[in-house]
């Protein structure tokens, strides 16, 4: 089944959309807080297709995904009981709240650097992090740095490999797409 190359193929065309920065802020944003898919979909197409521009896409979405995250951390400090809590139960993810939360209690800044640089659901934790009333700044620099390099990683990568890259990417797309959808499901099942 071609279906991440047929998305892939979609975003392309997106990524060259004269309002696609804007976009890619706005998902940047929403993928701290809500939204469930990684912004690398986006960002990664857009540095394809416009190799001068990636480390600028990279920027934006390094910005407005830290400000969406410093948004989840208010959403968790100040409306934990009225709307976090009956979401997670809502959505079953009481038991992935309170491993966040153990994480937190064990590994405190580096979780947050980790969860911003990895494939670990960042929204998570900032979320749980205002909830804990994790100290602020060394929430926001932990956040500045995973999210940075990740995303700027991301912009070189596809800036260096450029139009090889492209095709080696799209060429095996599918099946990355399908291993990373397997080891979210792993991880999901360890964690819960």
């Amino acid at each position: 089944m071609k279906i991440f190359t047929v998305l892939y193929d979609k975003a392309l065309i997106w990524s060259r959309h004269r309002r696609a920065p804007s976009i890619l802020a706005g998902i940047s944003f929403l993928e701290s807080v809500i939204f469930p898919i990684p912004v690398d979909v986006m960002l990664a197409p857009m540095a394809i297709s416009q190799p001068s521009k990636a480390y600028y896409f990279a920027l934006i979405t390094s910005i407005f995904s830290v400000l969406g995250g410093i948004a989840g951390y208010i959403l968790g400090f100040l409306a934990f009981e009225p709307i976090v809590l009956p979401a997670l139960e809502y959505f079953g993810h009481v038991g992935t709240f309170e491993t966040a939360q153990q994480w937190f209690n064990d590994w405190g800044f580096w979780v947050i650097f980790l969860a911003g640089f990895s494939p670990i659901p960042y929204k998570v934790f900032t979320v749980t992090a205002g909830v804990m009333s994790i100290a602020f700044l060394p929430f926001v620099i932990a956040s500045i740095i995973g999210r940075s390099l990740r995303f700027f990683l991301v912009a070189w990568l596809m800036r260096w490999g450029g139009p090889i890259m492209e095709r080696h990417l799209r060429q095996h797309l599918d099946t990355i797409g399908w291993v990373i959808v397997a080891l979210a499901v792993i991880v999901y099942l360890i964690i819960r």
